[in-house]
């Protein structure tokens, strides 16, 4: 299907662009994911923990104040993926973390 073909949307039982439609189902999956204090999120963006956090596993703990630099976002509004230096698959809940 090209972009300059028209597709019915049932939704709104109307016709639009393919172009469009995609950009309107794209928009609709989007999560938003918010830090402690409510700043938007998005994969890239360097946080702050705001408390200690017990990693499992790990036998680390993360203190206050740590930077973690590159996170992802993973689908779910209250978890981001990190990477951090001696963990690998750390996933932190974004209650605990200011975006910087």
């Amino acid at each position: 299907m090209s972009d300059d073909e028209y597709v019915y949307d049932e939704d709104r039982g109307e016709w639009m662009t393919a172009a469009d439609l995609a950009a309107k189902r794209a928009a609709e999956s989007s999560i938003e994911v918010r830090d402690a204090v409510g700043n938007l999120l998005a994969d890239g963006d360097q946080v702050t923990l705001i408390k200690d956090l017990d990693v499992k596993g790990a036998g680390q703990t993360l203190k206050r104040g740590t930077l973690i630099k590159s996170i992802r976002l993973t689908g779910d509004p209250q978890e981001i993926d990190c990477k951090f230096d001696g963990i690998k698959g750390l996933v932190l809940r974004a209650e605990f973390v200011r975006k910087r």
